[in-house]
This record gives C-alpha cells, structure tokens and sequence, in this order.
C-alpha cells in the first residue's frame, strides 16, 4: 500500500508516515459527506456554531503537543507555536461571531406588490487542500466558514504536516459534528486530480504554488467546480523617508524572515527611500545578525530550518545568481554556525545592489533573504512594487496616513498594510491579484464564496 512520508527537517529522521487512503474510501467519503451535509444545511447558524466552537476549544486544549509537533514537522521554532493556535482561534472564533449577518438574506429594495429577497445557499460538499507553512492558520480560513455555511467539508493536508489533518478531525470528533461533516483524508496527488476531474466536490479551496494552482485547474477542466486559489507571491514594503525608522527596521525584519521567511505574504522586496537608506539597512542587518539560527526545539532558536533541503538550496542558488550579477551580501559566510553550506538549516542574508534583473528580486525565494533597494520617491516605489507577477499584499511604513492611502490606491495587491505586515485580520478579505491566484477567503466577503445566491422574486398581489 503506497505512504505518504513526512521526514522533519530538524534531523533528517522520518517522523510521520500514514498510508494512502484506498480509492473505494475516497469515493466512500466524498459520498457520506453529501449525504451528511442534507441535514447540516437545515441546521440553524446557532447550531452549527455550537458544533464548531467546541471543535476550536477542543483544538486549543491540545496546545501543549502542538508546538514540538509544528517544529519536527515543518521546522517552526517551537517558542512561536503558540502564535499559530492563537491565529487559529481568532479567525475561528471571528467567522463563527459574524455568520449569522453574512448569511442573512439581502433584502433589496421592495416593490409593490412584491417580495423580493436573495438566501445565501451552501454549495454543497468543500474540498480544502491546506499547506505546510501555516497549517493551521491556512486551512481554519476555508474549514470553519465552510461548515457554518452549511457545508460539509474534506480536508487534504500537505505531507509535510500529516499530523495537523489529524488534529483537525480530532477536534471535530470532540465537538460531537455529525458523522461525515468533516473528514481527514491521505491522499496522493493523482486522487487529487481524480477528485476533481470527477467532481465529486462543489468547492476546492487550495493554497499552494502557482504550479499547483494550474494543475487543480487543468484537473478540473471542463467541470465547472468552484475554486478558490491562493498561490504566490513576492510581497514589497516600502520605507518612505518620514518613516520611524527603528520601527520600520523591527517589523520589516520581522515580516521578512518569521518562519524562516516561508510566508506566502512574507516580505521579500524592500524599497527604501534614500534620504534613510543607509540608516535603515545598516539598522537592519544589525538586527539580522541577532537571530539565532538552531535546532527548531531549542526554546532560544528563533530561526528553524527551512521544510526541507532541496528548498533551502533553491534559496542559496538566487542568493548566488545575485551576487555573481552585483549584489552585495552582508551576512558572511560562517557568521551562523548551523548554515553549512547544505542541508535545509539555512542563515538568514540581506542583499543590495539588486535590480529587478535578479531572480531574488523578480521570483518567489520562500526563504530568509530580503533584497533591498534604494528609491527617490513615491513614483519610483510604486513602479516597482508594481513589477512582479504577484500580488497578495504591500506594506508602506509611513507616518503619513493620507500618502498611505494614495500610495495604496496605486499598488496592484490584495491587502495594503501601513506600518505592519505579514498578518491577516480575520474581518478583512483576504485575496490577491494577478498570479497569487483568484477568490477570497475570511471576513463576510469570504462567506460569499462558500455559498451561492438564491433569488425569490414572489408576486403577492395579483391585481
């Protein structure tokens, strides 16, 4: 029977291995969570958030073995597996809050004569497929407002992160969902594929690659199924010259390399305004020399390894093209003990002297490398934020409220941040343009994808 394997990037050692479910199971699944989801669609919104607030308590009652289990799967540092529970529970706890007014019907304005209403409607059965950098954080944002629309849902996790698929159906199991509501399955990527050529789901909620994201598509060609894809990306900040700098320098470092800068709106591009250039990368790099980059277990470690070898060695090869092309690389070579030169531990670097010519500046890295460039002003910034093929979010630190907005208003992205970054407030949407993929998720916008309008256009007067 095939496996899948998670192999953890502290040491190298298997930790996790589940068999691949059998396709007779698979369609088993899909077929009780449709039959299943025919009454939970009649539940009340108050019922079901029953049901899933005891699942989120249930889930944080687990908090103690989640963390160890974070770092040996993916490589987090275990002193910030708290910060991942905590995301979790806020935007849980927030769908659930606002569920009952998203799904309210929308009354339009009334004729005479006439009753006019929209129902917002599930779709049917959601197929999620969640990653490995945020576990948890990722697949709560499709789960839980899913089930509180009504529908059922079949949760893939990434082979990287088995445990956390088991830790969700743990979870539901506790909270007494009914049977078939919400399943965790093992599956390998041609049971994907088949799963969505056959349609056997009405919504496929994935967050990956934007390789991934055109094979969910080219498997569900012709289908119809309604998807919603959250891929790359290659996030800028810009520091303008009224700026706090020191802030700027903590909270842009921060959004840089925070999970080893394996964040799909982690920071990767920086654009500095020259009048505080070399203040703030000097500021900067002393900062980064300041992590500690270890063993992922070790509660003073505050850089982990990166998920796995082969991609921390993607990350030295744009390092490298970098640098052959001109740029400078100010973290030296031995300056982090662990870095040594292979395997997936890897030591954080600032580049300048980059252009756009540079793969480290133009390609997602996914890795703990931030490129920095200098820039006269506000046109200039805004030309090159708008020079990638992504855009999932944009950070602008200022003190400057209005050139915020304005500037804003410019940028091709999802989210805009002023004076944060890397964060997601579960009441705004959360959704990207261009090759970061289409849809939306969290925030009462995110219902809109889960559900589909129904219209009532009832005639009560006949004369």
């Amino acid at each position: 029977m095939p496996v899948i394997r998670s192999i953890s990037p502290v040491d190298g050692s298997l930790y996790v291995e589940r068999p691949v479910a059998e396709d007779a199971a698979v369609d088993k699944a899909f077929a009780a969570a449709r039959e299943a989801q025919k009454a939970w669609r009649e539940a009340s919104v108050a019922e079901r958030a029953e049901y899933c607030t005891r699942a989120v308590d249930a889930m944080l009652a687990m908090g103690d073995g989640i963390a160890p289990e974070l770092s040996w799967q993916m490589g987090r540092p275990v002193r910030f597996g708290a910060g991942e529970l905590g995301g979790f529970e806020e935007r849980a706890r927030h769908m659930i809050a606002i569920a009952g007014n998203a799904l309210a019907d929308v009354i339009p304005e009334q004729k005479d004569g006439f009753n006019l209403y929209i129902k917002r409607e599930p779709l049917g059965v959601v197929f999620t497929l969640a990653p490995w950098n945020f576990p948890y954080l990722t697949a709560v944002n499709s789960i839980v407002p899913a089930l509180m629309a009504g529908n059922a849902v079949v949760l893939k996790h990434a082979s990287h992160t088995l445990l956390v698929g088991e830790r969700f159906q743990q979870a539901f199991d506790a909270a007494g969902l009914p049977e078939g509501l919400f399943q965790n399955l093992v599956l390998s990527h041609g049971q994907t594929a088949r799963i969505l050529s056959t349609r056997l789901a009405d919504m496929v909620c994935f967050t990956g690659s934007v390789d991934g994201g055109r094979s969910m598509e080219a498997a569900a060609q012709g289908t119809f199924v309604a998807m919603g894809l959250e891929l790359g990306g290659k996030d800028p900040a810009y520091v303008r010259a009224d700026v706090d700098v020191g802030h700027a320098i903590e909270n842009v470092a921060d959004g840089a390399y925070f999970n080893s800068g394996q964040s799909c709106c982690g920071i990767e591009r920086v654009y500095v305004h020259e009048a505080v250039y070399d203040q703030f990368v000097e500021g900067f790099v002393d900062l980064v020399r300041g992590y500690v980059l270890d063993n992922p277990l070790n509660p003073e470690t505050t850089l982990g390894p990166l998920v796995k070898a082969s991609a921390a060695e993607f990350v030295r090869g744009q390092i490298a093209a970098a640098e052959r092309a001109g740029a400078t690389a100010h973290i030296k070579r031995g300056e982090f003990a662990a870095d040594i030169g292979e395997g997936p531990y890897l030591a954080p670097q600032v580049l300048t002297g980059v252009n756009h010519q540079m793969a480290v500046m133009s390609e997602e890295t996914f890795g703990p490398v931030a490129g920095i460039m200098k820039v006269s002003g506000d046109d200039e910034a805004v030309a090159l934020m708008n020079d990638s093929e992504f855009g999932l979010t944009a950070s602008i630190w200022t003190r400057d409220e209005a050139a915020a907005r304005e500037i804003g208003d410019r940028i091709e992205t999802g989210t805009v941040f002023m004076n944060r970054a890397d964060y997601l407030d579960p009441a705004l949407a959360w959704t990207g343009v261009k090759n970061t993929g289409r849809g939306c998720t969290l925030s009462r916008v995110g219902y809109e994808a889960l559900t589909r309008p129904k219209s009532y256009h009832l005639r009560t007067k006949l004369s």
